[in-house]
C-alpha cells in the first residue's frame, strides 16, 4: 500500500517538474521571439547595442525561471570569520609607501551615474543637482580626482556609467571638464524590456523610447556593470594601459573618495594574495536596518540583501546585535578578475524582482542585479569595517540639508566633518513632505541654519526659515494643515518644540 503511494508520488513528482520544464521552454521561446520581432524594428548601430542588451537579458530570464524559493537557506548563514571583515584602522596603521604614485596609476575611479533625480523633484541626472556651493556630485568627483593627478603627479581617470536616462544629458556637461586633469570615460548601462506580470512578456512594441514607449524600458541596476563595462571595450582598453583595479561607488555617496589606504592594502597585500574584491562596510544603526550585509555562506563570503531573506527572520536581519555592519557600495575589484569571470559567465548575482505599475494601470516586473552580490564569485574577496565618514548619501533633501550645512567642510572636492563638532555622528534630520522637492526646499531656507550642535530635526507642514539660524540640541517644528510657521531670522531654538501658527509678516 504504502510502497504503491510512495510509486504514484515520485511519478506525481516527475510529471509535475516536467510540465514545469517545457512551460519554462515555452516562455524562453516565447520571450526570444518577441524579442527578435523589437530587434527587427532597430536601425543600423542600435540594433548591433541592442542585440547584446537582448542576449544579455536571455540569459537572466533565464535564470529568473530556474530560481525556486528563496535564494538562501537560513541555517546554512553564519557570522564571516574574523579575518574576512578588518578594522580600517588596521589597514590605515601599516602607513604608506613611497610609492603611492604606482599605485594610484593602476587605478580607475568608476561612478554608478545612471539615476534620475525625480525623487527629489528634478528633472535629468542625479549627479547634475548642486550640492554645495552650487558645486553638483559630478563637480566634486572631478575635483577631487584632479587633486589627486596634480598631487601625486598620476593619470587616474574617471568612468562613469550612464544609463539611456542619463547619457545624454551627462556628455553635454562633460565638455565642461575638457581643461581639467582628468580623462573622463562613459559607458552605457543595458536597456531591458519591462515584462507584464501576467504574461512574462515584453510590453514595448518597439525599440522607441518616446510616446507609449516611455516607460516600458528599464536599466537593469548597477550588477550590470560587469557586462555593460566588458562589452563596450573600455575594459580591455584600460587594462591595456595598465590599469588594475576600479573603485566603484554611487555617485551620490560623497563620503565615497580614492582611499590610499585601503588601496596600499590592496597593492600590497600582507600576506602577498592580492585581493580581487573588496567591499567597503561600516557598523550599522537603527537608520541602516534594511541594508545588505555580509555573510559567510557555502566557505564564501557573501552579500545578504533584506529581499532574500525569508519573511519568518527578517526581524533577526534587521537586528543591529546579529548582523552589525552593512555595505556601503563602495567596492575596489580587480579588472583582470572581471574580465576572466565575464569570458567564463562565472559572475552569480541573485536576480531582484521589481515591481512596478505604468501610468496606464499595467503591473509590469523588471528583472535587476546589485554590484556587491558578485563578492562570492571573486577570489579572496574581503570586507573593510570603514569609518561611517565613508557613507554620506544624499537620497533625499534632509541629507542635502546636512551636507549643505556647516557640519561639513569642503576642500578639494572632499566634504569632511568640521573640527568644532563635539560629536562625530551626523544629527538625525526629518523633513517633511513639503520639501520633498529640491526648488521648494531651497525656497524654505533662507539660508542653511547652524547645526553644529544639533543632535535631532524633525520639521512637518508649512515652514520656513530666515537668515542665520540657529538649532541646536532636538528641535521639533510643526505647522498643522491650515497653518504657517516662520522662523525668525537670527533665531535660535535649543531643545524646542515649536507648533501651531506663527507668522512674521512685514508692515
Amino acid at each position: 500500500m504504502y510502497y504503491a503511494e510512495g510509486l504514484c508520488k515520485k511519478g506525481q513528482n516527475s510529471w509535475m517538474a516536467q510540465f514545469e520544464e517545457e512551460m519554462q521552454q515555452q516562455l524562453e521561446s516565447s520571450l526570444h521571439s518577441e524579442l527578435e520581432k523589437l530587434l527587427s524594428t532597430a536601425q543600423g548601430a542600435d540594433a548591433e547595442v541592442s542585440k547584446k542588451d537582448f542576449d544579455g537579458y536571455k540569459k537572466l530570464f533565464h535564470r529568473f525561471l530556474q530560481v525556486k524559493g528563496p535564494s538562501v537557506e537560513w541555517p546554512k548563514i553564519h557570522r564571516p570569520p574574523e579575518d574576512s571583515i578588518q578594522p580600517y584602522d588596521r589597514i590605515k596603521a601599516k602607513g604608506l609607501p613611497d610609492n603611492v604614485a604606482d599605485s594610484l596609476n593602476k587605478l580607475v575611479v568608476v561612478k554608478l551615474n545612471g539615476g534620475l533625480g525625480t525623487s527629489m523633484g528634478c528633472k535629468g541626472p542625479k549627479s547634475l543637482i548642486s550640492v554645495r556651493n552650487e558645486n553638483t556630485f559630478l563637480d566634486l568627483t572631478v575635483q577631487q580626482i584632479e587633486h589627486l593627478n596634480k598631487t601625486y603627479d598620476t593619470n587616474v581617470p574617471l568612468v562613469l556609467m550612464n544609463s539611456f536616462n542619463t547619457d545624454e544629458d551627462t556628455k553635454k556637461i562633460l565638455q565642461k571638464y575638457t581643461h581639467h586633469r582628468v580623462k573622463i570615460h562613459t559607458f552605457n548601462q543595458s536597456r531591458y524590456p519591462r515584462i507584464n506580470k501576467e504574461s512574462l512578456l515584453p510590453v514595448a512594441k518597439d525599440l522607441g523610447m518616446t510616446g507609449e514607449n516611455a516607460d516600458v524600458w528599464y536599466p537593469p541596476g548597477h550588477g550590470d556593470i560587469y557586462a555593460s563595462f566588458y562589452n563596450s571595450g573600455l575594459l580591455d582598453q584600460l587594462i591595456a594601459e595598465g590599469k588594475e583595479y576600479i573603485f566603484v561607488s554611487n555617485i551620490d555617496n560623497l563620503g565615497a573618495t580614492v582611499d590610499l589606504s585601503i588601496l596600499n592594502h590592496l597593492m600590497n597585500p600582507p600576506n602577498g594574495k592580492r585581493c580581487e574584491f573588496v567591499m567597503e562596510v561600516t557598523d550599522k544603526t537603527r537608520a541602516d536596518v534594511k541594508g545588505g550585509t555580509l555573510i559567510q555562506y557555502d566557505g564564501k563570503l557573501r552579500l545578504l540583501e533584506i529581499a532574500q531573506v525569508p519573511k519568518a527572520h527578517v526581524d533577526e536581519f534587521k537586528s543591529v546585535s546579529k548582523f552589525k555592519i552593512f555595505n556601503t557600495n563602495n567596492l575596489w575589484i580587480s579588472l583582470p578578475a572581471i574580465k576572466r569571470l565575464q569570458e567564463q559567465n562565472a559572475i552569480d548575482m541573485e536576480i531582484i524582482v521589481n515591481p512596478k505599475t505604468l501610468d496606464g494601470g499595467l503591473n509590469v516586473i523588471q528583472l535587476e542585479t546589485a554590484v556587491g552580490a558578485a563578492i562570492k564569485s571573486f577570489d579572496n574577496a574581503l570586507g573593510i569595517n570603514v569609518p561611517r565618514s565613508r557613507f554620506l548619501p544624499v537620497k533625499t533633501t534632509s541629507d542635502l540639508l546636512l551636507v549643505m550645512s556647516n557640519l561639513y567642510s569642503l576642500d578639494a572636492g572632499s566634504l569632511t566633518m568640521s573640527q568644532k563638532r563635539e560629536f562625530p555622528t551626523t544629527p538625525h534630520v526629518k523633513l517633511g513632505s513639503s520639501f520633498t522637492k529640491v526648488q521648494e526646499f531651497l525656497t524654505r531656507f533662507e539660508s542653511i541654519p547652524d547645526m553644529l550642535e544639533l543632535d535631532h530635526l524633525t520639521v512637518s507642514g508649512d515652514v520656513t526659515c530666515g537668515k542665520r539660524v540657529s538649532l541646536k540640541g532636538t528641535v521639533i517644528i510643526i505647522a498643522n494643515h491650515g497653518d504657517r510657521i516662520d522662523i525668525p531670522a537670527g533665531s535660535m531654538l535649543e531643545n524646542k518644540i515649536v507648533s501651531g501658527n506663527l507668522r512674521i509678516l512685514d508692515h
